[in-house]
């Protein structure tokens, strides 16, 4: 039989998705501390703001357990749910897909047990992948979903379950669905979950008070950046693999700029290897950074486009300063010439609520940093 080939990316610097152990970064005693909870019994919260690599971890985490354990893994990311139907159909979606990849188990036995929801297997009309759409009756959500743990439960295999952005379902018009959730969770042994979110007041407020379901239920991860000098090394093995270089003191200047970020470093070292042999100075970088704005320009014209006046002068302040302490003091107020402190407060919330304004423990930041680097290009 011919061996199976492995697909290797042309581009090493990934960032979007996961392709294995070669091209993830580090995290060692994240992923061991990871592995080492979840396979003693303790569920865990994972929190981070967006772009840091909480996804990345948590694909590397699986792989590394699947690797040497008869598991099934299931991530699905729930940001882009609005209700318990919404969230309800994705978690059915992502369990019937990840059992259509488990050779283990036969198409047909899959589909059986998961009748009721109407599975439905049609390839993409672009890539021509075969994808799933399940169809759950809206009337029957609350049993659905017990109805997908009993299955879990009963798979006779250990189950590790990710729901990434978890606090979306502060947000749902449905009461109760934390409680819901908890009710079914508690009792299945058999089946590890990771609750990863970016919105850290919430996913601690969920997690961390008394008066809620999941209080002290699980265990805290945080992620911090990657150490400068373990993901320079990471970096420059793969631009000396083709015979060429990456000067240190070039790359800190964007990691340090990017704050460790690992979205946004993977994104410019992507468009440096694609480009460049030896990156020796910081003008490629910046021609680099240029470039990603460029492709985004489209993007950003049109979030402009979606906010208020006064929205859009906040925004283009705090790009402007780059992380504010103190949104509505006086100095910052006259500094660019902006309305009274609750037309701010009230912009502020409208921002932070499109995610394009963050709270860091420093003060408030445009959220993405491609975003920020285009409002101080276009508007200063």
């Amino acid at each position: 039989m011919a061996k199976k080939k492995v697909f290797k990316p042309r581009n090493p610097f990934i960032y979007e998705g996961y392709e294995g152990a070669d091209y993830f970064c580090d995290r060692e005693k994240e992923t061991e501390i990871f592995i080492s909870n979840l396979q003693n019994g303790r569920n865990i919260t994972l929190v981070s703001p967006r772009k840091i690599g909480k996804t990345g971890l948590i694909h590397h985490v699986f792989d590394r357990i699947k690797q040497n354990d008869n598991a099934i893994c299931i991530y699905v990311d729930i940001f882009h749910t609005q209700n318990q139907y919404d969230f309800v159909q994705t978690l059915g979606r992502a369990i019937v897909e990840e059992k259509l990849l488990d050779t283990r188990n036969s198409i047909s036995k899959v589909l059986n047990y998961f009748s009721q929801w109407r599975p439905t297997i049609s390839p993409d009309p672009v890539t021509g992948i075969p994808t799933v759409s399940v169809a759950i009756e809206r009337t029957k959500t609350e049993y659905t979903l017990k109805d997908i743990f009993d299955y879990l439960k009963q798979s006779n295999r250990e189950v590790y379950l990710a729901i990434d952005e978890f606090q979306t379902i502060t947000e749902y018009p449905e009461r109760g669905t934390e409680a819901l959730l908890r009710s079914y969770i508690q009792f299945i042994h058999n089946v590890h979950f990771v609750f990863s979110g970016s919105k850290q007041h919430l996913m601690y407020e969920m997690f961390g008070s008394p008066k809620r379901p999941f209080y002290q239920s699980t265990a805290f991860m945080t992620l911090e950046p990657l150490d400068p000098d373990v993901y320079y090394d990471f970096a420059k093995s793969w631009f000396e693999s083709k015979k060429g270089s990456l000067k240190q003191d070039v790359f800190e200047q964007f990691y340090y700029l990017f704050d460790g970020y690992t979205w946004y470093l993977q994104s410019i070292l992507n468009r440096l290897y694609e480009t460049e042999r030896h990156v020796t100075n910081y003008q490629q970088v910046r021609d680099a950074i240029m470039r990603i704005i460029k492709d985004k320009t489209g993007q950003y014209e049109m979030i402009m486009t979606f906010l208020t006046d006064n929205q859009q002068r906040l925004l283009k302040a705090i790009a402007r300063d780059g992380c504010v302490a103190q949104l509505q003091a006086n100095d910052f107020i006259r500094k660019y010439e902006l309305p009274s402190a609750s037309s701010i407060k009230k912009a502020l919330t409208a921002l932070m609520d499109k995610d394009l304004i963050y709270q860091s423990a420093k003060g408030y930041i445009v959220y993405d940093r491609f975003f920020d680097l285009w409002l101080k290009h276009t508007f200063m």
